[in-house]
Order: structure tokens, then C-alpha cells, then sequence
């Protein structure tokens, strides 16, 4: 199948049905067991191996120790249903169908549990789900041996109590696929008292916020829920290696996007939309405790997978495999790495083109400001800075997430100012239109469009009241070029 593209008349690859055939291992050694372990709102500075000067992770710095920790991996969007869809399926949120929180995939995508599962794998899923609505019957389950374990599943506040038990109770004639996905560190907080809690005085206080009791409080109980997902992380491990597969057990500890924090989720600065990604795998890495500066894409999670069990890339994966990282992290992987950022509660249309210098942000809806998601402004360190701004007591940083108008282009040397505070759109021509250019051409051969209309958003962005657009969806970035059936990878 081709689908014209209606943008410079470029032709999209169409989805073949070559790429849902099981396909058989390569190899005749065991193959890995993978355990994907993933936490929910957690920016990549939040576990200690990562350097946050309180929060304290033992078991995932164990993990690092003994393993690979990537400083440079970035997801496709900082929302939790988009991402998730990318991560499973190797494709950009557009191109799965399901571009906008909550939204589903089509039944046309293809995942990388169902490529396991075809060869082999016993594929289970435990804890929180998300990958959109009308999910009963979809891609993502059609996948999976077994699923469930959620908050109202058994899973408790955490989303991780079964997961242990999964593993206990899997098919053992065969290799497996564990998708462990927890609930922490999402908002709400709960009152949990199984684990030591932090002290709001001890808090580290980022200048974008406002120093307030309240905010403390919150930063606290977001530390507590990292922690939280870190304890659960080491039952998993542990259990493990109580069975002695730890050895041959490939796992991968990230997050979906960035911290339930302003300037952190939904946004593409890195603080939204790069992920802690540590890997633990004694069987390829040679060198334990290294550390991996080369860009990667939550795309290439899933050929990596595949290459690792020995299978053929479904040919739907958009992103490559890694695994020759695992070897040698020293090695070059990417150039470049794309990321967007669709409706999420509130209208929105950004899209983010990043190399080892360089971040360019290109934001189709300048007119609107940059508050982030409903849950983000609804909790206290949100409702202090909307106190804050109807009182007109906010500084520049605090105030910059209701700033508007906002930049159509921002361009950050983002490794030197790790806030992207200095925008060089217009003091850097020359990169700026490299970046601008080749961005252009990854959404051109993505068959990524801007639609004229966009859903709005659901709520107000001064009260947090429902509109009367509330739940009225309109058309998804991707779809009028049928960017859902594309195989086109785009640049590299």
C-alpha cells in the first residue's frame, strides 16, 4: 500500500502485512528474559544515581552499578499515553495513531510484546496500562499472555504489588517479557506510610517555583513516590535473582515523561522529555558501571528488544537497535532525536528536533501559554503559581509558563544551559535553519501535518473549571496523510 503525501507530493510507505508474521530466533544460546520497568512522571534527574542531591533510589543505583546508565535518551512526547504507545510500538506518536493523551492506536499497530509473543515469549503486563481509551481488544493486549495489576486491579496505590507475583506465576517453559509499569510518581498523592517519607524543610527548592510551605509539601510527596517505585524495583530484582535469572534477564528501568511539575511534563525542554534510562544486562555489558552519552530514542527500544532475542525487526519499528551500546557504550548512535508534543488537556502543537549540541523547539500555537497539563496546575506547587500570578508576586522564571505571547522558534545549546533559558533562534541563523530544515523533513517523510484545528482545550487555564469543549475531540496531528500507516523512519 502507498499513501500519497499531500506535502511536496512525497510518497508514504504503507504498513505491510510482512511486518505482523512471527518470526523466528536467529540464535540457538537461551535468549533473554526482559523486564521493562517503568515509572510514571519522573524526569531524568530524579533518581540519585542521576545526581539529585535527596531523593534517594538504592536499588536502580544498584542497577546502574552493575550496569549501563544512558544520560541521553529521549522520549517522543512527554504524556503518558502517547509515550507509552511510542515505546511499544517503535513508531512516533503520530504515526501510531494515538498522538494526544488518552487517545487510542488503531488496530493496525503492531508492538513488540505481540513480536515476542509470536516467537516464543511468555509476555505479561502489570500495573498501570494507559495506552488510550478502547483498549479492550487492541494492539497493546493483543500482545500480552496475561495483564492487570493496576490501582483498581490489585496493583495498590503503587501499581507494583503484583508484579512480583507475575513473575511467580508465569508459563516457565519459556523466556519472558515483563512490562512493569507503576503508578508513581503520578499525582495524587497518597498517604502511604510503608516507606521512610521525606521532610518538606529538606526539599531542593527549584527558582521556577514558589517558595511556599505548600509547595514543599508537594515537592516531598513526589520524592517519597520515586522512592516508592525504586523499593518495588528492588522486589523485582530480587525475586529474580532468588529464581537465578538475574544473569540472563534484560532489564530496562525509564520513565514516560517528565516530573507532574510546571516546565517538566508535557513540555520538550529536557526536564519533559529526556528519560532516566539505566539498563542491566550482564550478558552483553562488558564494562558495569559505564555511562552512555549517545542520543537515543524511546523509538529504538523495541528493535533493541527484538535484536536482543535474536528476531527481525517487525518492519512498522520506526527506530533502530542499540543493543552494539551494551558492548561498547562509547560508540555513536544517533544524530539526531525528535520528540512532540500534541493536545494534553490543553491545545497544543510543538514538535522538537535535538543533536549532542543543539535543542530546536518549532511551536505552532505561540498564542497559548505554557502551563502544562490539569493535573500539574491543579496541585500545590501549581496552585501556589496561579495565586502567585493573579497577585502579580512572581518573578520572571516563575512567571514564564503564562507568558504570552511565546516564541515560534526556541533554540537552546541545551548540554551548556541546562535550563534552556538563553533562546538563540536569532543570534544562531545558520543552526537555526539546519535544525529547522531537517525537522521539516522528518515531519515531511513521517507524514506529520499541523491541522487547522486542533482540539482545544478541555479546560480553563486561569480556574481550572471544565470548557464546554470538555471531551470533544478534533483532528489528530498525522491524520489526514495517514501518518498511522507510514513505515518511514525519517531521519537518523
Amino acid at each position: 500500500m502507498k499513501i500519497i503525501h499531500t506535502a511536496g507530493a512525497m510518497l508514504c510507505l504503507g504498513i505491510p502485512a510482512a511486518g505482523f508474521a512471527a518470526q523466528k530466533p536467529k540464535q540457538e544460546a537461551p535468549r533473554p528474559n526482559i523486564v521493562i520497568l517503568i515509572a510514571d512522571d519522573v524526569s531524568m534527574n530524579d533518581f540519585s544515581c542521576y545526581g539529585h542531591p535527596v531523593i534517594k533510589t538504592p536499588n536502580i543505583d544498584a542497577l546502574a552499578r552493575d550496569g549501563i546508565r544512558f544520560t541521553n535518551t529521549f522520549l517522543t512526547a512527554s504524556s503518558s499515553s502517547p509515550s507509552r504507545s511510542s515505546i511499544i510500538t517503535g513508531r512516533y506518536p503520530h504515526n501510531t495513531g494515538a498522538a494526544e493523551l488518552h487517545s487510542p492506536m488503531g488496530n493496525e499497530q503492531f508492538t513488540v510484546a505481540e513480536l515476542l509473543r509470536k516467537s516464543g515469549y511468555y509476555c505479561g503486563q502489570a500495573g498501570k496500562w494507559h495506552f488510550g481509551a478502547g483498549e479492550i481488544g487492541g494492539p497493546a493486549l493483543r500482545g500480552f499472555d496475561r495483564t492487570g495489576g493496576s490501582v483498581q486491579d490489585g496493583g495498590g496505590e503503587s501499581g507494583s504489588k503484583r508484579w512480583v507475583e507475575w513473575l511467580e506465576q508465569r508459563d516457565r517453559k519459556k523466556p519472558f517479557f515483563m512490562w512493569f509499569a507503576s503508578h508513581d510518581a503520578h499525582r495524587g498523592w497518597d498517604n502511604d506510610q510503608s516507606l521512610p517519607r521525606y521532610a518538606p524543610e529538606g526539599v531542593y527548592m527549584p527558582r521556577f517555583y514558589v517558595n511556599d510551605a505548600q509547595t514543599r509539601e508537594d515537592i516531598a510527596c513526589y520524592y517519597y513516590e520515586v522512592s516508592r517505585f525504586d523499593y518495588n524495583v528492588g522486589l523485582v530484582v530480587a525475586e529474580l535473582g532468588k529464581e537465578g535469572v538475574l544473569e540472563n534477564t534484560l532489564i530496562i528501568v525509564m520513565a514516560d515523561n517528565g516530573r507532574p511539575f510546571p516546565r517538566s511534563k508535557t513540555r520538550l525542554i529536557t526536564e519533559g522529555i529526556k528519560t532516566p534510562f539505566v539498563i542491566h544486562y550482564p550478558r552483553l555489558i562488558q564494562k558495569p558501571g559505564s555511562v552512555c552519552n549517545s542520543l537515543v530514542s524511546t523509538i529504538d527500544i523495541a528493535p533493541t528488544l527484538a535484536a536482543a532475542a535474536g528476531i527481525e525487526p517487525a518492519k512498522t519499528f520506526q527506530g533502530r537497535s542499540f543493543l552494539g551500546l551494551l558492548s561498547d557504550p562509547s560508540k555513536k548512535f544517533r544524530t539526531w532525536v525528535f520528540a512532540e508534543h500534541n493536545w494534553h488537556d490543553f491545545e497544543a502543537y510543538e514538535r522538537m528536533i535535538c543533536n549532542e549540541k543543539y535543542l530546536l523547539i518549532e511551536n505552532k500555537r505561540p498564542n497559548l501559554n505554557a502551563e502544562g497539563a490539569i493535573d500539574v496546575m491543579g496541585g500545590g506547587t501549581g496552585l501556589s503559581l496561579l495565586a502567585g500570578n493573579r497577585a502579580g508576586t512572581l518573578d520572571s522564571f516563575q512567571a514564564d509558563i503564562f507568558v504570552t505571547p511565546r516564541p515560534e522558534i526556541e533554540l537552546y545549546e541545551w548540554q551548556k544551559d541546562r535550563d534552556q533559558l538563553d533562546n538563540l533562534a536569532s543570534k544562531l541563523p545558520a543552526e537555526r535553519k539546519i535544525m529547522l530544515d531537517k525537522m521539516h523533513l522528518w515531519q515531511q517523510e513521517t507524514c506529520d501535518n499541523v491541522p487547522e484545528n486542533l482540539t482545544h482545550d478541555w479546560y480553563s487555564r486561569e480556574t481550572l473549571k471544565k470548557l464546554p469543549d470538555y471531551s470533544i475531540r478534533r483532528e489528530m496531528p498525522g491524520a489526514a496523510l495517514a501518518a498511522n500507516m507510514t513505515t518511514n523512519p525519517g531521519p537518523f
